[in-house]
């Protein structure tokens, strides 16, 4: 096991990282106390690894959009151009 303080660690964590990922015991300590290890993970243990998995996940499933769904209706066309027109709510 190959024991590292924080100060030394700070200064020489990528090597650390490849020694870790080599399958090398590495500990980190505080105050002569080892405090923490480093360990390789997993890939499926990867924050966000989940969300990879299931992009695309929908492909096939989402419908066509109508191609003229900008296109404003009449009523709403009438009160931008500022012509009056009768409100359904009128006597």
């Amino acid at each position: 096991m190959t024991q590292f303080n924080v100060h030394d660690a700070k200064t020489n964590l990528s090597q650390l990282i490849e020694a870790a990922l080599r399958g090398e015991n590495v500990t980190i300590a505080r105050r002569g106390k080892p405090a923490v290890r480093l360990v390789p993970i997993e890939h499926d243990q990867v924050p966000g690894a989940a969300f990879s998995a299931l992009a695309g996940s929908m492909q096939g499933q989402i419908r066509e959009r109508d191609p003229e769904w900008w296109k404003p209706d009449d009523e709403l066309a009438d009160l931008f151009e500022g012509k009056d027109r009768p409100s359904k709510f009128d006597p």
